[in-house]
Formats: structure tokens, sequence, C-alpha cells
């Protein structure tokens, strides 16, 4: 398989596997929005050479849109291979190439966000213990951080402590997002369109910087909805989904 490195000067003409559709399409214009601010910060995209998800997305730490503490680490935004390329050596040839690079650029090694189990839009964590990672940290409800150290007395990274207990003080569905997944360009308007039309309260908060992140109230940023100050999901939500939690929670739901 050939991998191709994403950069500014490919960024227009390359297809960035998450989102399969024309370079129009309001998911694949966010993605390469951030993708874009986000190079010279030392991003790096790596992609199997096939229009399909098949890629690593990797940087500094200390850039990441992430509320975690691991300076000196490479924090890996996202490890994804579809199903129709599993079983065939990507995911470890991604992850040995993120490895390699990170060793030659002097990192401590790398830290990236998981869970107790297998969860929506989170590294597996029984994948990423196969492949040496430990659990450095835990923060509510049920995330992990997990790093892969390289070298012995390493510094363990650490989530922020504000997103121990994840919990805001407002009032009605809070959601925190940001521009790292394309599939939020998508369903955030829809799930905004829904709640005005039955008016129910619901406000969204884009974070646009890696400060910004770092300061959000949970583990995950990429798609974070409370309601009423409670931690709710990080599971990017169709229309559908979001009117099943609703109307769970919220009494005037029709």
């Amino acid at each position: 398989m050939e991998f191709i490195r994403v950069t500014e000067e490919n960024l227009e003409k390359e297809h960035i596997c998450c989102a399969i559709s024309s370079n129009k399409d309001c998911q694949v214009v966010s993605k390469k929005r951030w993708l874009s601010k986000r190079f010279q910060e030392g991003l790096v995209f790596l992609k199997a050479n096939v229009r399909g998800k098949c890629f690593i997305e990797y940087l500094p730490a200390e850039h990441a849109f992430a509320p975690v503490k691991a300076d000196g680490y490479m924090y890996i935004n996202c490890l994804w291979v579809a199903g129709q390329y599993k079983g065939q050596g990507y995911s470890s040839q991604l992850l040995e190439a993120c490895i390699d690079d990170s060793r030659k650029k002097g990192c401590k090694g790398l830290a990236i966000l998981s869970a107790d189990k297998k969860r929506p839009y989170l590294a597996d964590p029984k994948y990423l213990r196969y492949k040496g990672f430990q659990t450095a940290d835990t923060a509510g409800p049920h995330f992990e951080l997990m790093y892969l150290p390289f070298a012995e007395g390493a510094d363990v990274p650490r989530f922020r402590e504000q997103v121990k207990n994840p919990q805001i003080d407002k009032k009605g569905f809070v959601l925190y997002h940001t521009e790292q997944c394309p599939f939020t360009a998508k369903y955030v308007p829809l799930i905004e369109k829904m709640a005005a039309d039955k008016a129910i309260p619901f406000e969204t908060i884009l974070l646009e910087t890696a400060e910004q992140a770092q300061a959000a109230p949970a583990a995950v940023t990429s798609y974070c909805l409370f309601y009423d100050g409670k931690f709710l999901t990080n599971e990017i939500l169709s229309e559908k989904k979001f009117e099943k939690i609703a109307s769970e929670v919220y009494d005037k739901m029709v």
C-alpha cells in the first residue's frame, strides 16, 4: 500500500478520507480549513492512497485540541482504518510511521484518547494495549488517556484537572465542538435547527484554537454534549439520535 502525506501543497487535490464527497462539500471544506491551520503547528496527516478511511493524524501535544498535559509527546488525533482495509496490517504500518517520525523529532512518546472499552469516535483500548500503550490517566465518565513512552522513566501524560469530573454551569443543551472531525460540519447545524424548531434550549460553542480546546470541560473536544451542566455524550449525533436523547432529558420535547 502506498501512503501519502497530506501537506499544504497537496491539500486541495488530496482526498482526506473521512468525508467521501466533493471538495465543495461542507465537511471537506471544514476539515481542510482546520488542517491548513494545523500544518504550521506540526500536524501530520498520513493516508493510504485510497478513497476511504485509512489514515493517521497527529501533532505535538502542546498544540493538540485536547485538555491534556503531555509536553514533549506526540498526540494522535485519529487512527482510522475502515473495515474494508482491516486485517491487512495498515493500522500497524500507519502507527509505526508515526512512531518513527516522532522518535526522529525527539518526542518522549505518543499519547491518544481512548476509553474503558471500545466506544464511538474513540481509539480502541484493546488494540492500543496490544501495541504496548498503557493507561496514563482517567477522566469522567469513562475516558482514558493512553500513552506509549519511548524511554523508561518518561514523564506520564495527564488530563487537565477540569475534565476529571466534566460539568459546566449552563442550563439546557450545550455542545462544544471543533472542525477537527468533518462530520460536525454536517450534523451540528442539523441538530441546531431541530432544537430551534422545537424551542429546545440549545447552545453551540466552537473551539477554534488549541488554547480553547485545552480549557474545554470534557476530555473530548471534537464533539461534546452537555445538558443542564452534566456530560451526556461525545458521539456525533444524527437528528434521530438527538431526538431520542432530548425526549429522555427534556420534558418539552414533542
